[in-house]
Order: structure tokens, then C-alpha cells, then sequence
């Protein structure tokens, strides 16, 4: 069976502001659940990584935990996968910056 999980880090390096936390989403394939969450475990602990950076020194994604798990039923074309509402402070901000993504992303593609 297939699931989705939310593996959760925190990013940490001298002189940042506000705590910051990655998420990442695994595909993970396991018979159980719980397999599947032990699965989900080791991938984040084999992810955590530092890195130089010229602004904060060493920065390093540390694990903290899965925080979700989902059964896939089944993996078809356009279906579903993940879902986040996203609280902002100004709409017109949050949509020019989707806006902008979108172009970066169609112009790497188009790089290939």
C-alpha cells in the first residue's frame, strides 16, 4: 500500500529572525501503517543536512518528527494529494508570489 507522509524540519542557523520549519511530503510504499511510519522516521533522520551559508554560517535541517500520514488508495492523473489552507496577511501579496513561481518554473522547464 502507498502513503503520504509529512515529514517535519527545523531549519536552524545563527542570526535568523524567526524559527523556520521545513515540510516534506514522502511517498513512502509499506504493507501497514506502522510500517510505514517507521519508514518515514528513518527518511528523516537520513535527511537531516547542514550547509555554508554566507548570511547565517551553518545552516542544518534537523528532524523533528512525521507529522501526518495518509493512505494513497490509488495513484491515477490529477488526483489529490496533499492540501494546505494558508492563513496570509495580504492576499494581493500571496497571489503575485504564486504568480511569480509559476513563471520561474515555466521558464526552467522550458530550459530542458
Amino acid at each position: 500500500m502507498w502513503y503520504i507522509a509529512k515529514l517535519i524540519f527545523q531549519i536552524k542557523g545563527e542570526g535568523m529572525q524567526k524559527p523556520q520549519f521545513d515540510e516534506h511530503l514522502r511517498l513512502i510504499e509499506a504493507p501497514a501503517f506502522e510500517e510505514a511510519f517507521l519508514q518515514a522516521r528513518i527518511f528523516g533522520i537520513n535527511s537531516e543536512d547542514s550547509v555554508m551559508n554566507q548570511a547565517h554560517g551553518s545552516v542544518c535541517w534537523e528532524f523533528v518528527n512525521v507529522a501526518d500520514i495518509q493512505p494513497v488508495k490509488e495513484l491515477k492523473n490529477g488526483m489529490e494529494l496533499y492540501s494546505q489552507v494558508r492563513e496570509v496577511e495580504e492576499a494581493a501579496s500571496y497571489i503575485n508570489y504564486i504568480h511569480h513561481r509559476a513563471v520561474r518554473m515555466r521558464a526552467t522547464a522550458t530550459a530542458y
